[in-house]
């Protein structure tokens, strides 16, 4: 039964005659009789007991209403211009050289986007890194759902949360009706999930949402540069439905700095000397044939006690006509591999011979392209991971460990023998490796083992290495040309 809500005061302003014309009802509606709104004869005790309800004749009004808070709280006004159309799903202009990978991933979750637009089924997952491309995309789904009438919530976590916040001291709404129209939204956006304030009341509020939209099916779309392993445990569940949520991983460079580095705090080539280190300052050293230089070559012995020790050894030697040709093999295997980066490449010799100095240009190569590189000397890139076990640390050891194995181009130069690396260091590095080799990411290795301590060292490694379809083993027989430069210099300074 209906109860009489009229009331015998009348509007005093044109504003209040405004805003009451959107709260009347059909004058012939036989619920509400004009007045807009119901109130349930109901016992003591029921959950509609004394409330005001709108009425059914005012349901195109109310949705209205509601599709323009919602908007009014996206702010999407802001992000009108971020539309499929206008999606570089090849990636930024100076980024077109991406790897091919990259390409086939970023143009994987633009489709995977528009298919959604379409339906509103299911969830969406979108995982990346900054200016990947993950808000562009959830605001075009957005834009692409008001257009269509849909009720749509685009917000940021840390501002729906400050939306909760402050609908405890709005006036014209109250904390329960603000939770209710988020959470009930026909389609709602997280962005920058993971950025917010983990108090325990954020994240109880986060599930809560999370929670009712999963059970209740409602279309959902998530963008976090997080890892799974970082979300809080219960909202991370209900991600890896996989029947549920569409988890994709964007792993594009940043649009806004192409030519920035993968992960610059440890890539080595963000310093000035490896900047230099190009294909055009490589030196082919074809003058260098038929003349005799030193070199030193250390190996490791035994005394009668059983102590180890190195030993070094000074030869001299005449370079030949095919030595060189190694080195001009791993450059143009080099150039290769920088214009297309798929599998691996491994450049073997003693120190100074020009492996650091190719696998840089490599990376210097990509990033010039506007592609990533992280160039990391392997006994650097094991302290680096140390490093999150510290009680000041605050990054995770998961989130680093991550960071590195899933990077687009990894160079690690200077492997050693395993023999001086401890049981962790070897775990992780092979972890690293083998989570590389199985996703097929390109890689880079220099080392100076000979082919047959690698294979001693790192046998799983090395079988892996044999497979030409995917790596290429490249070694180069060329004394120091680091020492031969400063012999040059010291009779140019004696003159």
């Amino acid at each position: 039964m209906r109860t009489d809500t009229r009331t015998a005061n009348s509007p005093s302003s044109s504003t209040e005659i405004e805003t009451l014309s959107k709260t009347l009802g059909d004058p012939n509606c036989p619920h509400c009789g004009g007045v807009g709104y119901v109130r349930y004869d109901v016992p003591l005790g029921h959950e509609k007991f004394g409330k005001l309800e709108s009425c059914i004749c005012r349901a195109r009004d109310v949705a209205e209403s509601a599709r323009n808070r919602l908007f009014a709280m996206s702010n999407l006004d802001r992000l009108s211009h971020l539309r499929f159309e206008n999606f570089k799903a090849a990636g930024n202009e100076k980024a077109k050289f991406m790897s091919q990978q990259e390409k086939e991933n970023l143009h994987a979750a633009f489709e995977v986007c528009e298919k959604f637009a379409q339906m509103h089924t299911g969830w969406i997952l979108l995982e990346g890194g900054y200016g990947c491309g993950k808000t562009h995309l959830a605001a075009a789904i957005a834009n692409d759902a008001v257009e269509k009438g849909t009720p749509t919530l685009f917000i940021t976590v840390p501002d729906l949360l400050d939306s909760l916040r402050f609908a405890y001291n709005d006036p014209e709404t109250t904390f329960e009706q603000r939770f209710e129209e988020i959470r009930n939204a026909e389609l709602l956006i997280l962005d920058d999930f993971g950025t917010q304030n983990a108090t325990a009341w954020a994240q109880e509020k986060l599930f809560q949402i999370i929670n009712f939209r999963y059970i209740n099916k409602l279309a959902t779309v998530i963008t976090t540069n997080l890892m799974l392993d970082e979300i809080e445990g219960r909202i991370r569940s209900r991600l890896q439905d996989d029947e549920f949520v569409n988890y994709v991983k964007i792993s594009a460079p940043d649009y806004r700095r192409p030519e920035e580095t993968s992960n610059p705090g440890i890539s080595m080539l963000s310093l000035p000397e490896m900047k230099n280190m190009t294909f055009k300052t490589f030196q082919m050293r074809e003058d260098e044939i038929g003349k005799e230089v030193l070199t030193t070559t250390v190996t490791e012995k035994q005394d009668k006690f059983g102590n180890k020790y190195k030993d070094k050894e000074v030869t001299r030697i005449k370079v030949a006509k095919d030595d060189v040709k190694t080195l001009h093999d791993a450059y143009g295997a080099a150039a290769g591999f920088a214009e297309e980066p798929n599998g691996w490449l491994v450049f073997l010799g003693q120190s100074f011979c020009g492996k650091t100095h190719l696998a840089a240009a490599i990376g210097n190569y990509r990033i010039a392209l506007g592609g990533q590189a992280l160039l990391v000397e392997v006994s650097s890139l094991l302290d680096y991971l140390r490093q999150t076990f510290r009680p000041s640390s605050e990054v995770p050891f998961d989130r680093r460990f991550h960071e590195i194995r899933t990077t687009p181009l990894l160079i690690l130069d200077d492997l050693k023998d395993s023999g001086s690396s401890s049981v962790w260091a070897e775990d992780k590095l092979y972890s690293v490796l083998n989570y590389r080799y199985n996703a097929h990411l390109p890689t880079v290795i220099t080392s100076t083992m000979r082919a047959e301590s690698f294979a001693m060292s790192y046998p799983n490694l090395w079988n892996k290495l044999l497979d030409p379809s995917m790596s290429q083993v490249i070694a180069i027989n060329m004394p120091p040309y680091r020492r031969v430069a400063k012999a040059k210099a010291g009779l140019h300074k004696k003159k």
